[in-house]
């Protein structure tokens, strides 16, 4: 199954954390539209709505996000980064937030990793295991031919397509994202999922079960604070599923 284990896992996972997640999706939105509110204009505040949408956020959240974002409601400002760190069983882990309080994401942040048996780190310390990529999943279903599909992605400039036990994994290069993913969707194809993402070059396998538990807990906890954009880590197995 992979370390992104199947698209019901991650759903799951994700309509159980919902209240955070919309407060995660409307910050992106908002940092986004300082770059300008309309997203044919801009791509960043495109990718932002078209993640919230795939959750069902209602599109009163989407536009006040993006009116908060442009100045015409007030809002906070907003500050991206990244953590990098080692999870228990050295588990390679980079963390991505949008903060409004960088001493109190990093606190918060120290804390989980100190707690769970990892290790906090200095920026690039992990990042070199990991390449920026175009992840774009489709589910599969009776409609959904393997062959076309691939042939589609190929021809637009995808890199690769992989085929997990309920969906097809297309990678592309960061530049050729945007041109991949409309023209899938012109294709009448649905995504379930589709973002740039850290991609590990090289894999971890934990096999000690504490520290495998510990890696799981520490993730959980991460995910649930509102300044926490996203965690990648290399680990091979399927943290969903435990």
């Amino acid at each position: 199954m992979g370390r992104h284990g199947t698209i019901a896992n991650r759903k799951a996972s994700q309509d159980s954390k919902r209240a955070q997640i919309f407060t995660k999706y409307a910050r992106a939105i908002t940092m986004a539209a300082k770059g300008g509110g309309d997203p044919d204009y801009n791509i960043a505040l495109k990718h932002a709505i078209d993640k919230a949408k795939g959750i069902n956020m209602p599109n009163d959240n989407i536009s006040r996000a993006i009116k908060k974002g442009t100045g015409e409601l007030a809002g906070e400002t907003y500050e991206s980064g990244s953590f990098e760190g080692y999870g228990a069983g050295g588990v390679a882990v980079i963390v991505d937030v949008l903060t409004d309080n960088k001493n109190r994401s990093t606190a918060a942040i120290k804390h989980a990793f100190d707690k769970y048996g990892g290790n906090l780190g200095v920026p690039g310390c992990v990042s070199y295991m990991f390449e920026r990529k175009g992840i774009i999943f489709i589910e599969k279903a009776e409609a959904v031919i393997e062959d076309t599909l691939m042939e589609v992605a190929l021809e637009n400039g995808a890199d690769d397509m992989l085929s997990h036990d309920d969906s097809f994994e297309i990678q592309t290069s960061t530049e050729s994202f945007d041109k991949v993913s409309e023209a899938l969707k012109t294709s009448g194809y649905e995504l379930a999922e589709a973002d740039i993402e850290y991609v590990p070059s090289m894999e971890s396998a934990p096999t000690d079960e504490h520290d495998i538990k510990n890696l799981k807990k520490m993730i959980d906890i991460l995910e649930e604070n509102e300044d926490v954009q996203k965690v990648y880590t290399n680990a091979s197995i399927d943290l969903y599923e435990l």
